[in-house]
């Protein structure tokens, strides 16, 4: 027992230790080169009738106008109010997707179904031009979905490669 372990206060015995199926439960990250994703699919054709539903009282319709933040546009990211929505941002397509799946209704995170998320994803792709209609989204095309920013970010971290 190392000095730091034996000089800990006693615990409150507050709670109990999670079970690994509650930790797998929460274990739901996704990755930009796809490792995380789950099995599921779904296109923007399916996704606009969802988002229609659960997302666009937020988000306004086709991701513009509404009280959240704007998900298409086709702004600038170098004028003096740079537009951070999804075509023009952010760099990698699984990114959207874990953010979707964790955060997604505002009201109810985590309460759509995998193919429900990939169908969302889909459909935001496709009103900022990224991807076609009918393209099917799932753990073997999503990763493979250039966004127009991929080479936009500086890597933090010395000797880190950009994927």
């Amino acid at each position: 027992m190392t000095a730091a372990v034996a000089a800990a206060p006693e615990s409150p015995k507050l709670g109990r230790p999670a079970s690994p199926g509650e930790i797998a439960a929460q274990d739901i990250n996704v990755f930009p080169d796809g490792a995380g994703l789950p099995p599921g699919k779904g296109t923007a054709l399916e996704g606009k009738a969802i988002f229609d539903m659960k997302c666009v009282s937020c988000h306004g319709p086709k991701g513009m106008g509404g009280s959240a933040g704007e998900l298409a546009g086709g702004g600038s990211l170098t004028g003096p109010h740079p537009d951070k929505n999804v075509g023009t941002y952010w760099p990698y397509a699984t990114t959207l997707f874990d953010f979707i799946r964790r955060s997604m209704p505002l009201d109810a995170p985590r309460s759509l179904s995998e193919d429900q998320v990939y169908a969302v994803t889909a459909y935001l792709l496709h009103i900022n031009g990224i991807v076609d209609e009918r393209a099917e989204m799932n753990a073997g095309t999503l990763p493979r979905v250039v966004m127009p920013n991929r080479d936009g970010f500086v890597q933090v971290w010395p000797g880190e490669k950009a994927e």
